[in-house]
């Protein structure tokens, strides 16, 4: 067998402030965030969203060291993969594919082309699949496959989720059972998962399999774990009207206070790397929600980042996927044709037009109220990981 490409999908961040703008501008340029009923309105209104909310944005990333460190931890991942892989017998190339800032995916396909590599595994570094997460970087690869003669003699299979893997919850399981130890009484502290939200309708509309696959992946993890405590799951980053997977994190931490919880160990479980959303929505975000509905101890569990349990299962996927039939496009759960993330109104321009939501973060809300919020720099839209 020739050498294989693996190709680490990801949604991407700024590097350092300067970049803060023009990560927002491609972010709305992505007709998944925001679908206006004329095309051509589309990057002017990123240009408008990038351009006001740029300094908002800056401040969140400001926070947590003045960028986000996502793109160097999935370089030092795609590193360390590389030489598990290799102590494995396989000759692998690591390839990241972004999708909103570099490397793009579109650079690194091009980069599996100019190598010569004639077969791909695609793995995204998200452990469940949802249409908004893997399935959107999915969807722009499915495009360039069917457009691209040359991409078309390259072999691929995908992976959509890995979240049931062994190496992986017993990783998981690693991290909370390192950080419940240094609670005075570590078997009474509560153990508290939030994963990314996505709204109801991407689940009953779509068939999303996100709510089902993170219900499983999280009791498997406790099994994994092997302790009696307590735990609660929760969802992350929810805005505006629209109805997203409940119980909301800022609600649960509220009723654990309220329960007299006072020792918490917070896991991010949708998340394998430290970014915005661990760093400054977690840990500083939350803290504080947390601490004043009385939780004295607030811990939370790192992410996987390059955890060597975690790397191991990686390699392992990859190896199984090789041996596997292989997972194509076709195979993986689509949105619907047109399909509205929102109760269906009319499009009636500059009064109920809707934006569609994107990776837990973007919920459909008026365009009129969206001008309004971009302009005053107030309401739901300053949610980490985007604004």
């Amino acid at each position: 067998m020739g050498r294989i490409g693996v190709l680490l999908l990801n949604l991407g961040g700024p590097d350092k402030i300067e970049d803060v703008r023009p990560f927002l501008y491609n972010l709305f340029s992505d007709p998944e965030i925001i679908r206006l009923p004329v095309k051509a309105l589309q990057k002017p209104l990123a240009w408008l969203i990038s351009t006001l909310r740029a300094k908002t944005s800056q401040e969140n990333y400001l926070e947590i060291g003045g960028g986000s460190p996502l793109r160097e931890i999935t370089e030092a991942q795609a590193e360390a993969l590389e030489i598990k892989l290799k102590e494995m017998g396989q000759d692998a190339k690591i390839y990241i594919g972004m999708r909103y800032w570099h490397p793009f995916t579109e650079e690194a396909i091009a980069q599996i082309k100019n190598d010569g590599i004639r077969e791909v595994v695609i793995l995204p570094l998200y452990p469940q699949f949802s249409i908004s997460t893997s399935g959107s970087s999915f969807r722009v690869l499915e495009e360039m496959w069917s457009t691209d003669q040359a991409l078309q003699e390259v072999k691929y299979t995908l992976i959509p989720s890995w979240y049931e893997h062994s190496g992986y919850l017993q990783s998981m399981a690693d991290l909370i059972r390192q950080e419940l130890d240094k609670f005075p009484n570590p078997d009474k502290a509560h153990v508290f998962f939030s994963a990314h939200g996505v709204p109801v309708s991407y689940v009953e509309e779509a068939g999303d399999p996100y709510q089902k696959e993170i219900e499983e992946c999280t009791r498997l993890i406790m099994q994994t774990l092997g302790r009696s405590n307590q735990y609660t799951l929760a969802y992350q980053s929810k805005v505006g009207p629209v109805e997203w997977l409940q119980p909301y994190t800022d609600d649960a931490l509220e009723k654990l206070g309220e329960k007299g919880v006072e020792d918490l160990a917070v896991v991010p479980i949708s998340f394998v790397s430290e970014h915005i959303e661990t760093l400054q929505e977690i840990d500083i975000e939350y803290r504080e929600v947390a601490e004043e509905a009385g939780i004295k101890n607030f811990r939370r569990v790192p992410a996987l980042n390059v955890h060597p349990g975690f790397i191991d299962s990686l390699a392992d996927l990859v190896v199984d996927s090789l041996d596997s039939n292989p997972c194509t496009f076709a195979g993986v759960t689509h949105p619907k044709e047109n399909m509205k993330m929102y109760p269906q109104e009319k499009w009636q321009w500059g009064l109920t037009t809707a934006a569609e939501v994107w990776n837990g973060r973007l919920a459909m809300l008026g365009f009129i109220g969206l001008l309004v919020e971009l302009i005053s720099g107030s309401g739901p839209l300053h949610m980490v990981g985007i604004l």
